[in-house]
């Protein structure tokens, strides 16, 4: 498995107009950087999980957030952040088996998580993998950190989470749809 510092510069060179990328770099050399009660910001593991036709995604009504995301947390002093959006997954959505479609990052983001009880606001260094699962044979169980976990269509998303790292990935799955199509038809 290639280093999280390996990961970001792949990710840099693959979409070098995303600077959250470089800040990422940066912060990567703070020590405690995976703990949660690291203040200053921590790394955070995420799945975006899409079913196999790509036509919904699996999304969480977080409740601390209140709202819809991608399912995912705190790293817990693990620096392997596929392994921990992996733990996250499983956590969030009782569903089991995940397959891996990239052991590359998908997408990241550094967003802030405003104070919450005894924890004040801090950032989240959010490192997010591409995972698939079965909406068909997947039984869903909801974790006491959301209140829902449900397949989303894909068409849907952005009216339930308008933020613009949600934007980016639902684009990006459009751009992995078209190509997949893209593909297939070439080959016959």
């Amino acid at each position: 498995m290639k280093s999280l510092k390996e990961l970001i510069k792949n990710y840099t060179h693959k979409n070098p107009k995303e600077n959250s990328a470089f800040e990422m770099l940066s912060f990567l050399k703070t020590d405690g950087c995976f703990l949660k009660d690291n203040y200053d910001g921590h790394f955070t593991g995420s799945a975006w999980i899409v079913s196999p036709d790509k036509e919904e995604i699996l999304m969480t009504h977080h409740k601390k957030l209140e709202m819809w995301l991608q399912l995912g947390g705190h790293a817990d002093g693990e620096n392997d952040l596929l392994k921990v959006a992996l733990r996250e997954a499983k956590e969030e959505s009782g569903i089991q088996y995940f397959k891996i479609l990239s052991n590359e990052i998908f997408d990241l983001d550094i967003h802030d998580i405003p104070k919450h009880m005894n924890e004040p606001s801090h950032k989240h260094y959010d490192i997010r993998f591409l995972l698939e699962a079965d909406p068909i044979s997947s039984k869903i169980t909801i974790s006491d950190e959301s209140y829902d976990v449900a397949w989303i269509p894909i068409d849907e998303v952005i009216g339930l989470n308008p933020e613009n790292s949600i934007q980016r990935m639902v684009e990006k799955i459009f751009v992995i749809k078209n190509f997949d199509s893209y593909s297939f038809k070439n080959q016959l």
